[in-house]
C-alpha cells in the first residue's frame, strides 16, 4: 500500500487544491472545536461565550463553513482565550502564501 504522506509542519489541508481562505477559516474552526473539547464544554455551553447560537456553531464544527468569516472565527477563539497574531513577511517574488500556526 503506497499512501500518501504529509509532509512534516503541513495538514492535509495545505495539500488540497482548496481557496487559501477557506483553509485558513478551517484551521480556524478545527482549532475553536479543539478547544471547546479541551475546556470539557457542551456546544451549548460553548456559545454562551461566543459571539454566536449554538446552532451557528454545531454547523462550524461540521465544517459547514460558508455564512462564516474568518474575523467571526477569530472573535470565537479570542473569546475561548486564544491570542490572534496576523504577520506580513517581507515582499517577494511570486504569489505569497497564507499559513496558519499555531504555538503551544
Amino acid at each position: 500500500m503506497s499512501g500518501h504522506k504529509t509532509q512534516a509542519g503541513q495538514s492535509v489541508l495545505d495539500q488540497l487544491d482548496l481557496d487559501q481562505g477557506f483553509i485558513v477559516k478551517a484551521k480556524l474552526a478545527q482549532r475553536l472545536a479543539r478547544s471547546i473539547a479541551e475546556m470539557g464544554l457542551s456546544q451549548r455551553e460553548a456559545a454562551a461565550r461566543l459571539p454566536i447560537a449554538q446552532p451557528k456553531l454545531s454547523l462550524i464544527t461540521r465544517g459547514k463553513l460558508d455564512d462564516i468569516s474568518q474575523a467571526k472565527l477569530e472573535e470565537c477563539l479570542r473569546a475561548l482565550g486564544h491570542d490572534i497574531e496576523i504577520s506580513i513577511s517581507i515582499r517577494h517574488e511570486g504569489t505569497g502564501e497564507v499559513r496558519v500556526r499555531e504555538f503551544a
